[in-house]
């Protein structure tokens, strides 16, 4: 027999093996036992009603405790930039980066920071990309960056 006809046989009789044990894998996969795990539910659904008496009632108050602080908005939102300088901000304490800005008038701030600005130096999205924040609680953050200056 030709070498290349032996590896042919040998070729067919691996394939074949591997099939048939394949075979039985699948048999035991088809067990209603094995059927049953793989569909079984992953997690369980309650309703309200369900849960009465069990866990306590979800509030569906949305009223707000009133606005955040500066240094809450500032750490939420604002020091993604003023803590790094990212496009151009001032940082947090930099007397000389905020002097020019701040000798425009808190106005002009507040303008600059609820429309948005784009300066020689950097730019400024609209509501610092803080999207929820107030008009009050822009103006916390921007007093809580100003005030050491």
């Amino acid at each position: 027999m030709s070498v290349l006809r032996k590896l042919s046989c040998l070729l067919v009789a691996g394939i074949t093996v591997a099939s048939l044990s394949g075979a039985v894998f699948a048999a035991d996969d088809m067990s209603p036992d094995a059927i049953a795990e793989r569909i079984k539910p992953v997690g369980d659904v309650y309703t309200a009603k369900d849960l009465e008496g069990i866990a306590p009632a979800a509030t569906t108050s949305t009223a707000s405790a009133g606005p955040r602080d500066g240094e809450t908005v500032y750490k939420g939102a604002c020091f993604a930039c003023h803590d790094t300088g990212a496009a151009g901000a001032p940082k947090r304490g930099d007397k000389a980066a905020w002097e020019p800005r701040v000798a425009q008038g808190f106005d002009t701030l507040r303008k600059h920071a609820l429309e948005g600005f784009t300066g020689t130096h950097g730019v400024m999205p609209p509501r610092g990309t803080c999207a929820s924040c107030s008009d009050e609680e822009i103006e916390n953050a921007i007093h809580f960056m100003t005030d050491k200056i």
